[in-house]
């Protein structure tokens, strides 16, 4: 009975360590969106400084997640753990202080690499601890909470930019990762993947595609698409790109096998979080600002208004993870992903220079409807894809490319809205904001439609199944 209580007390303690953390690392993605009129004002910069303020942090986090897996599997899990959290939480406090807009992308890109080593590790480490009856629960929780942080990046970056000051975006992390290290310390058991091995090659590799990739989408809105570098960067990144899938197939212990992609559920589920963090970050990076430069909220009021859009995981989350349980994961993801199509659908349809705010509530609304249920069984999905000693690869896995999918959205937004609109006034900011939300909402209903890959949940009868990788088989 004793040995039950303290199982059940280690995941709980997982469960919150992990939770934070990975709060503070998701939140981190779009905490800066509402302030970056206030870091411009500060600090100067142009369209393409200012993205890459978020995309210095999205790209180093998306590009070393799976070798933070990999380093975690090699070298113990609850040791990079605390490895990462400390490098972003010193790296929150050099952000803070930074002098100018270069030394912010900087330390931005250094709070990537921290936040790269831990975020993997969150779900490997929670798996360990939580029974495998609670399991689903725990990680339709993390789920949730992750998706909150993301979605409330906008209200609580511009209420601290507002009443504070937009330094304290950063500083907030650091009291909390103070906290978080010695819990970690004192309440994670430590944990090894037997023969990991790290990938060198794979990871320059797709460390060099994809920088290549997002500076050539970053920079072709000043230098235009014809530019010699621009064209070398998307020239380049799309090569070694495809010989990192190439090596991905043909490794020993490649940084992605590839071969995991031939699994309905991994690919569906992947794909579509690559495509539906492509269309939502892309569009809150834009919206957020459109919110004050065409509309002239300060930044808490629009972090405000997009409320009903960002705070409906908090409402929704909970229906979503029992309607996961009760009818598989698969049908809540795509109704979810296709609710947020259809909210940016709609926000696009009404976005003009004096829009009335009644008017942007359905599309803010449903949008968030749809984020929730996506982000609730999402997790579940992706670890019940793989066989348990996969399950810290697939963690690393997903959570790149919902990164470099972020990453993608921003550059690929932005440089649409350079092209139609632009800074100049609240008609050239909605002429650009427009287009490139269409094009988010198409992408997150390619995402639906992708997602429709998952194999519906196995009904099994009889006995449960003994093994965890038997468990793992059955479930959505």
């Amino acid at each position: 009975m004793k040995q039950q209580a303290s199982s059940r007390g280690a995941g709980v303690w997982a469960l919150v360590i992990t939770s934070v953390a990975g709060f503070m690392a998701a939140l981190d993605n779009l905490v800066v969106t509402t302030a970056l009129p206030s870091i411009r004002e500060s600090l100067g910069g142009r369209l393409e400084e200012l993205e890459w303020t978020v995309n210095a942090y999205t790209l180093t986090f998306a590009v070393l997640l799976m070798t933070g897996a990999a380093l975690g599997d090699r070298f113990g899990r609850r040791r990079l753990f605390i490895a990462g959290l400390t490098v972003f939480t010193a790296a929150s406090a050099a952000a803070a202080l930074s002098p100018g807009i270069d030394e912010l992308i900087a330390f931005r890109a250094v709070q990537g690499v921290g936040a790269a080593v831990m975020m993997p590790l969150t779900l490997t480490l929670l798996t360990a601890a939580v029974p495998p009856a609670r399991l689903g629960m725990a990680l339709g929780f993390f789920g949730a909470v992750t998706g909150l942080a993301v979605a409330s990046g906008p209200l609580i970056g511009g209420s601290l930019t507002e009443h504070i000051s937009w330094q304290w975006i950063f500083w907030l992390n650091v009291p909390v990762g103070l906290i978080l290290l010695p819990l970690a310390r004192l309440r994670l058991a430590e944990s090894y993947a037997p023969e990991a091995r790290l990938d060198v090659p794979g990871t320059v590799l797709v460390s060099g595609g994809l920088f290549g990739i997002v500076y050539a989408l970053v920079s072709s809105t000043s230098d235009g698409w014809t530019d010699p570098l621009v064209l070398t960067g998307l020239i380049a990144g799309t090569l070694l790109l495809g010989v990192f899938v190439r090596h991905g197939f043909r490794a020993k212990n490649p940084v992605l096998p590839m071969r995991l992609f031939r699994d309905r559920a991994f690919f569906g589920i992947n794909v579509a979080s690559l495509l539906m963090f492509l269309g939502m970050f892309g569009s809150i990076f834009l919206l957020s600002q459109f919110l004050q430069n065409a509309l002239g909220y300060s930044p808490t009021e629009a972090g405000l208004r997009m409320l009903p859009w960002t705070g409906m995981p908090m409402l929704v989350a909970p229906v979503a993870g029992y309607l996961a349980d009760r009818f598989g994961g698969r049908p809540v993801v795509v109704t979810g992903l296709a609710l947020q199509a259809v909210g940016l659908g709609l926000f696009a349809a009404v976005l003009e220079p004096d829009v009335a705010y009644s008017a942007q509530l359905p599309g803010l609304v449903v949008g968030g409807i749809g984020m929730a249920l996506y982000f609730a069984p999402a997790a579940s999905l992706v670890m019940s894809s793989v066989r348990p000693g996969e399950q810290g690869i697939a963690s690393g896995a997903n959570n790149a490319l919902r990164e470099v999918g972020g990453a993608l959205g921003v550059a690929v937004l932005a440089a649409v809205f350079s092209a139609r609109g632009g800074y100049g006034s609240p008609r050239a900011f909605s002429d650009g904001t427009v287009p490139a939300v269409w094009i988010g909402a198409g992408a997150v209903a390619l995402a639906a439609l992708t997602a429709l890959l998952i194999p519906r949940r196995r009904r099994v009868s009889g006995p449960a199944p003994e093994s965890s990788e038997e468990r793992v088989s059955v479930a959505v």
